[in-house]
């Protein structure tokens, strides 16, 4: 029987959308490019979720990755919450599936500043019974460590639950640990496999 609806955060229940908020900045297609490389779509990026290097080191390595973009990469990492944006739907469906009964927690590869910046914005968080973010913990997903503490801290049992998220990598790990797991491309899809599953005997 499932008891609890675990979910990731970005692209899931937030949009996440760099070019985007780069563009809004004024930065050409180049531009928008070398930044890519340099901070968002660069492995550090991933690594900056994990919480070990200061705000400070970390873009002092993305300037490093291209020197000659440093007034743009600091311009674009001094307000990297406005990547952000709450999806219309999240609220309303964490409230409909607490009104059912289910428990609701989040689990999240989320660096300190966007969290700082973006807390406020996540209007979802009064309504969920907990939420590990990768920061606060020092692991990042797909880590088997990362979903350990979800369970360890809020005494989940994985065959009791579903988690959704945007990266079939950790959906894989989930279900190597026991969880159902539901790879997140549209809120119709998601919802429609997450009934479908609740729904079984």
């Amino acid at each position: 029987m499932i008891k609890n609806v675990i979910f990731d955060v970005g692209k899931v229940l937030v949009e996440y959308d760099p070019d985007s908020y780069m563009e809004r900045l004024g930065f050409d297609l180049k531009t928008r490019q070398a930044v890519n490389q340099a901070m968002f779509q660069n492995p550090l990026w991933e690594e900056s979720d994990r919480g070990k290097l200061s705000t400070e080191e970390l873009l002092k390595k993305f300037i490093f990755n291209a020197k000659e973009y440093k007034e743009e990469i600091t311009k674009a990492y001094q307000m990297v919450g406005d990547t952000i944006e709450l999806f219309p739907y999240s609220v309303a469906w964490i409230k409909e599936l607490k009104q059912r009964g289910y428990r609701v927690y989040i689990l999240s590869n989320y660096a300190e500043i966007t969290y700082e910046q973006t807390k406020e914005k996540m209007e979802f968080l009064p309504y969920v019974d907990g939420a590990v973010f990768s920061f606060q913990c020092k692991w990042i997903k797909p880590e088997r460590e990362i979903y350990e503490e979800l369970c360890r801290k809020y005494s989940i049992e994985p065959r009791e639950s579903v988690f959704l998220d945007d990266r079939l990598d950790n959906i894989e790990q989930a279900r190597n640990l026991g969880f159902f797991g539901i790879q997140f491309e549209s809120y119709e899809q998601a919802v429609r496999e997450l009934e479908r599953i609740l729904n079984q005997k």
